[in-house]
Order: structure tokens, then C-alpha cells, then sequence
């Protein structure tokens, strides 16, 4: 007598529906509609999870520039002070820092503020005096 694999394939089976629950109709009810949704449901899954990471990064810079901005700093300039001032936040701390504690904030725009003078007077060492027309 032949196996039919009936319990494993039961199992499969079982195992596939329960996963397509919330699913309309026969996405749900039939098994070749359920396989082919649930697999593309996952590919949607795949994609939006890493776009939801670039989607949060555009509102934390967009938070961070607004905030910078009040400051008088433009979102670069804050940035490239940061790194000057070798101030490890990230955009998501600092976001957060200019809802819940812009006094925090300011203190640490005051420093990225200091080293983005210095490096610019550095700079403007550097560079030879143009002659006068």
C-alpha cells in the first residue's frame, strides 16, 4: 500500500490556513488562492520593513531640522557640528531630545555651535587672502 503522506500534508495544510486568518474569501478557504497571498503578503512584509526604517530616519531629520532651525542652525551644520563636537546621538536620541528636553537640546547645539566656530576659523586660516581688484 502506497503513503499518501496524509498526516504531514494535514499538518501543512492546517499550518497555511492559520496563517491567512483576517484574509477575505477564498484567500483564506482555498488552498493554491491562500498560498499564493500569504506569500506575497510576506514580500510586502519584507519591503515595508525596511521602509519603515527610511520612512522614520525622514521624520526624525525632518524633527531635527525644524528644531535646529528654531536654534538658528541649519539641520548640515547642526550634523557636521555633531561630528566636529564627536557627539555620538543619533538622529532618533536627539529627535527625541527636541520634543521631551530642548533644554538638553540647546546645550548640545551650543556645543556643536562652538566647534562649528572654531573649525570655520580653522578654515578661514587656511585660506590665502584674495588680492583686491
Amino acid at each position: 500500500m502506497r503513503s499518501k503522506s496524509g498526516a504531514a500534508r494535514n499538518q501543512s495544510k492546517k499550518r497555511l490556513f492559520k496563517a491567512t486568518k483576517g484574509f477575505v474569501g477564498g484567500r483564506r478557504r482555498l488552498l493554491k488562492s491562500a498560498k499564493e497571498t500569504l506569500l506575497r503578503a510576506g514580500m510586502f512584509a519584507f519591503r515595508d520593513r525596511r521602509a519603515k526604517k527610511r520612512d522614520f530616519r525622514r521624520l526624525f531629520i525632518t524633527r531635527l531640522s525644524a528644531a535646529a532651525e528654531m536654534r538658528g542652525l541649519r539641520y548640515s551644520r547642526l550634523i557636521h557640528g555633531l561630528k566636529l563636537a564627536k557627539i555620538g546621538l543619533d538622529r532618533k536620541s536627539l529627535s527625541e531630545l527636541a520634543i521631551h528636553d530642548p533644554e538638553t537640546l540647546d546645550a548640545i547645539v551650543a556645543l556643536a555651535r562652538e566647534e562649528l566656530n572654531r573649525h570655520d576659523a580653522a578654515v578661514k586660516s587656511r585660506q590665502p587672502a584674495t588680492a583686491a581688484h
